[in-house]
């Protein structure tokens, strides 16, 4: 890879960090207003899925419906978006949109454990330092009167956090069971569309569906749809970046969106945060360091793979 090609990535890659950090302030603006989690869930996948329905079409690529690709898509739609954005709506109530973004910082960190359980990887001493120092950063956020503003319980940081333990079994899910032969993008389609019809009955029956006029007319609800198409934007070009630089290079975007949904959260929401926080974000980016896997080859020697999350 020349010097060109790898400033050239870099540059796609802040991009990219800079995209999904700003997806956790439009959140917080989201649920600003009274939407509730599970209306946000159905608009979030009806609007991707519309999306990527229109991008499969563009790209030829067929919508597999046999029993086994309506499993993975259930699966999928379940534990990479239902489940953990239901929690984390929730928790973006109450929670400042900077300690959100620290929170999320833990999925390679819930990936290490739960990759082990599922006989996914090994042991390494390594990456349990890392583990370790990123829970002790979530020690320094809920530890009383340090990083959480007055007024907020601490058990909203628990219920952040189930976001970040869905995602890291999302990928481990992946790595154990694979796809059924699909395409990343496939596999994305599918649990939208399939995400979508599980998700419209509960917003409804649970009288938290959004009017789609309100999509429109609301700044809660243009910060959704924007957060949605953000998403989907971000996450085709990540699958296309992995592609041509590899999975080690692509991984260093959990730096950027930490750092860019904080730096976010000051510009869009005015935040402010106490020394603590950036200690725990200190903590938590030598985590993130620590537990990522070191490959025999220098980083500036990228080769190209075909595999990639979210």
């Amino acid at each position: 890879m020349t010097r060109r090609e790898v400033l050239f990535y870099t540059a796609i890659l802040a991009v990219l960090g800079a995209g999904w950090g700003i997806t956790q302030p439009l959140s917080k603006i989201a649920v600003s207003t009274g939407y509730k989690h599970f209306g946000l869930v159905f608009w979030q996948l009806a609007i991707g899925a519309a999306v990527l329905s229109l991008i499969a079409v563009v790209r030829g690529t067929g919508f597999p419906r046999e029993a086994r690709h309506i499993r993975l898509y259930v699966i999928i739609a379940l534990i990479g978006t239902i489940l953990p954005n239901s929690a984390g709506y929730q928790a973006a109530v109450h929670l400042p949109s900077g300690i959100l973004s620290l929170l999320l910082s833990m999925v390679p960190m819930w990936a290490f454990p739960i990759a082990l359980l599922l006989g996914n990887d090994s042991f390494s001493p390594r990456r349990l330092y890392g583990l370790l120092a990123g829970l002790a950063g979530v020690l320094l956020i809920m530890t009383p009167g340090l990083s959480l503003p007055d007024g907020v319980a601490l058990h909203w940081v628990l219920v952040g956090l189930v976001s970040s333990v869905f995602y890291a079994f999302e990928g481990n899910y992946v790595a154990k069971w694979g796809t059924e032969g699909l395409d990343t993008a496939q596999v994305l389609t599918g649990a939208s569309l399939v995400g979508t019809v599980l998700a419209f009955p509960i917003a409804v029956f649970s009288d938290q569906f959004i009017a789609p006029v309100n999509l429109a007319v609301t700044t809660a609800g243009q910060a959704l749809v924007v957060t949605a198409l953000v998403h989907v934007a971000v996450y085709t070009a990540y699958v296309w970046l992995v592609g041509r630089t590899g999975a080690v290079f692509t991984a260093q975007v959990s730096y950027l969106v930490t750092g860019f949904g904080i730096l976010w959260a000051k510009l869009i929401l005015d935040e402010s945060y106490s020394p603590f926080v950036w200690v725990a974000l200190g903590s938590m980016f030598l985590g993130m360091y620590l537990v990522q896997p070191r490959p025999k080859a220098a980083l500036a020697a990228l080769s190209p793979t075909g595999d990639t999350r979210r």
